[in-house]
């Protein structure tokens, strides 16, 4: 029986704030720390987030071994956009603005790596092209 192992760590993403107050630490984003999973199982990792409603945009992020990191899924309460990557192996939730999960299915050896949550609060870039 082989262990998977899926390590997290907390990433807050805000364009406004960086630019405004420089680095920000992740203490109002917290999401499961380490998982411990058997192959062939699924490991589903939560993320929340205290910095209020307008936060309602949430990453999931994965970095391999030697590899650089990848974007997976980009959800809100209403969707979901997994780009490149399949929902066969993957899946997300987004109940509520301040928190959600993401699911890593059917788990094998090639899952080991980190996995980031990220929250980023709406910006309306149409304001930018007038």
């Amino acid at each position: 029986m082989e262990i998977i192992i899926i390590k997290q760590i907390l990433y807050t993403f805000s364009i406004l704030l960086l630019w405004t107050t420089g680095l920000i630490d992740g203490n109002d984003v917290t999401q499961t720390s380490i998982l411990w999973e058997e192959q062939g199982k699924e490991a589903t990792m939560s993320c929340s987030h205290t910095k209020g409603g307008s936060y309602f945009q949430m990453y999931w992020y994965r970095q391999l071994p030697g590899e650089t990191m990848k974007l997976i899924v980009f959800t809100t309460t209403q969707k979901h956009d997994f780009g490149e990557f399949s929902e066969e192996k993957f899946s997300a939730t987004k109940p509520d603005t301040e928190s959600g999960t993401f699911t890593v299915k059917k788990l094998e050896s090639q899952d080991n790596g980190l996995y980031f949550c990220a929250v980023s609060q709406h910006s309306d870039t149409d304001a930018l092209d007038s």
